[in-house]
């Protein structure tokens, strides 16, 4: 007659043991990886750097030179680069420009920014162009050609790498 190891009383308490420690173990997992998130945090938050006022931001946003505005809420941004808005305060046109799909940057800001994934992102535009109400920003291949599209067009907006040489063009800061 065969009898099931779950109901032999005599293994019972090395089941129970053997589980406390699985529990034990997967607990103690789970306060690592926490402690690491935290540390992680706390350390990027207390890095010299940062103290000073460095930082290597997932993104920069950046306008031309003559753009009169020095900071931009996010919802505005949003409907900018949805263009949903077009106009800046001044009656100006809006020009966003993207950066490629597969960059590292486009999916910090669309996550940041637009609160969406590149993919839906995407899928919004494929909707607007097949109903005819719009055509995405345009999509280039480096911070250098954003710094390059944003100097040579008047009301552009876009968005670079931390690390990216902003000196041509004007710095805004995301409210």
């Amino acid at each position: 007659m065969y009898i099931p190891t779950s109901s032999n009383p005599a293994q019972r308490p090395q089941r129970l043991a053997s589980r406390c420690r699985l529990r034990r173990v997967g607990a103690f997992c789970m306060a690592l990886a926490v402690l690491a998130i935290l540390y992680v945090g706390v350390s990027g938050l207390a890095s010299p750097a940062a103290l000073a006022g460095e930082t290597s931001a997932a993104f920069v946003l950046v306008a031309q030179r003559e753009n009169p505005e020095s900071a931009l809420s996010r919802d505005f941004l949003s409907d900018a680069f949805l263009k949903k808005t077009t106009r800046w305060g001044t009656g100006d046109a809006i020009r966003p420009v993207d950066q490629r799909a597969d960059s590292p940057v486009r999916a910090a800001f669309s996550a940041s920014v637009l609160r969406r994934s590149v993919a839906a992102v995407r899928s919004y535009w494929q909707q607007r162009i097949f109903s005819g109400r719009g055509v995405p920003p345009p999509e280039v291949e480096s911070d250098l050609a954003v710094i390059r599209y944003v100097r040579e067009h008047p009301g552009a907006v876009g968005y670079v790498s931390g690390q990216a040489d902003t000196r041509e063009v004007k710095v805004l800061i995301v409210r």
